[in-house]
């Protein structure tokens, strides 16, 4: 099925499912009940997903597969966000030429930040990569931002005005993202019994654009051009040796890299038409790199399964504050509930960067592999016990 072998086209089908059923998956609670809490089918936390997902499973591609650590991977996601917007500004709402132009925008800028920082490898590399992103936050966040060439508003923000050209919109289009009038904003309410599911244009959009970015991540990663990023990361002295030039490969893999994180930002600011320099700073790089050793760096779900982890704990564990505790523990005594929610308040609201913290580590020395690793020793074990519990009663059969 559309060139992939029974395996891939498996997990192809799984991550569709989960992707298009997600509003019924991340909504297992009454809208009314105390763990209402946890739901995530709201539009912008799964529009979070699946847009982090992308590009998570680009970054993968440079870091899983090729073996190149990058720490600036957010200049390409602040540059695609910028250029969907002046997209918008320019000529109209309309989300289409608007990712496209952050996609090609962000591959130009790939190939000048790659073609110079892959002249080293390593830590070298890694620096020079994150030296790069914060020269370009930088310019996004004071020198571009001059009156007389203001190409990004500086810490405001670049975002649409009334007064802006807008060359091909008319009245009768949405005054805000759209996908050929479809405003991305659309959403379609759906109650049954006490759950509630939203059912989002804008999520969709970006989902079926996740499942394609997908489906090509799985064709590069089983392609031949693949093997020889695979060769690189494995050894690249040896690769020289051999007389192939590694040079074009890992380059061609930074600029595949760039373009998967500039289609996030394009799909960022065609959700919401905002670009700022902090989706260029350097920890919207790091939290990139953790998403993928999180989800199981090198597999191809993995970054994706990565990026949901952390999006999930950043918005639902940082909105806990002490008033749910409290509800939470009111069936206790008051002494044992003040006690409870004292031991828990540091892991919540604010601090849901310890709890991630704390889940990263565990993974990290318990799960090498990430969350995949961790899916496939619950899987193996549940096989293992079934086959035991099989070949037991095959045994007690004859005696009975």
């Amino acid at each position: 099925m559309l060139g992939l072998d029974k395996k891939d086209t498996s997990l192809l089908v799984i991550v569709a499912i989960l992707t298009l059923l997600a509003p019924f998956i991340l909504n297992p609670f009454p809208s009314g009940s105390a763990m209402a809490q946890f739901n995530a089918g709201y539009p912008d936390l799964m529009q979070r997903f699946v847009i982090f997902g992308i590009f998570a499973i680009g970054f993968n591609i440079l870091f899983g597969l090729t073996g190149y650590l990058s720490f600036g991977h957010a200049a390409f996601l602040g540059v695609g966000s910028y250029s969907a917007v002046w997209m918008f500004k320019l000529f109209s709402y309309n989300v289409i030429p608007a990712i496209a132009l952050s996609v090609v925008v962000a591959a130009l800028f790939s190939l000048l930040i790659g073609y110079i920082s892959l002249r080293r490898s390593g830590i070298y590399f890694s620096i020079l990569t994150l030296a790069f992103a914060q020269m370009s936050f930088a310019l996004a966040y004071s020198v571009l931002s001059n009156p007389k060439f203001n190409l990004t508003n500086g810490e405001t923000g670049l975002q649409v005005y009334a007064d802006d050209p807008q060359l091909f919109h008319r009245d009768s289009l949405p005054d805000m993202p759209h996908l050929f009038g479809l405003s991305m904003r659309s959403t379609y309410h759906l109650d049954i019994g006490a759950w509630s599911f939203d059912f989002n244009a804008g999520y969709y959009l970006c989902a079926v654009i996740m499942m394609v970015m997908f489906y090509l991540a799985i064709r590069i990663f089983r392609s031949p051009f693949g093997m020889m990023l695979r060769a690189v990361k494995s050894n690249q002295q040896r690769m020289n040796y051999t007389g192939l030039n590694p040079r074009p490969y890992t380059l061609a893999a930074f600029v595949i890299s760039g373009m998967y994180a500039g289609l996030a930002g394009g799909l960022m600011a065609a959700m919401d038409p905002l670009a700022g320099a902090e989706r260029m700073q350097w920890t919207a790089s790091g939290e990139v790199v953790l998403m993928t050793i999180l989800g199981g760096a090198g597999t191809l779900i993995g970054p994706v399964l990565g990026a949901g982890f952390i999006k999930y704990f950043e918005n639902i564990f940082s909105k806990i504050n002490d008033n749910i505790l409290h509800q939470w523990f009111s069936f206790l005594p008051d002494g044992f509930e003040d006690f409870m929610v004292f031991i828990v308040h540091p892991f919540i609201g604010k601090g849901w960067h310890l709890t991630l913290g704390i889940m990263f580590m565990l993974v990290v020395i318990f799960l090498p592999g990430g969350l995949v690793e961790g899916g496939q020793r619950l899987g193996n074990w549940l096989r293992n016990r079934g086959k035991g519990a099989a070949e037991a009663k095959t045994k007690q059969e004859p005696a009975e």
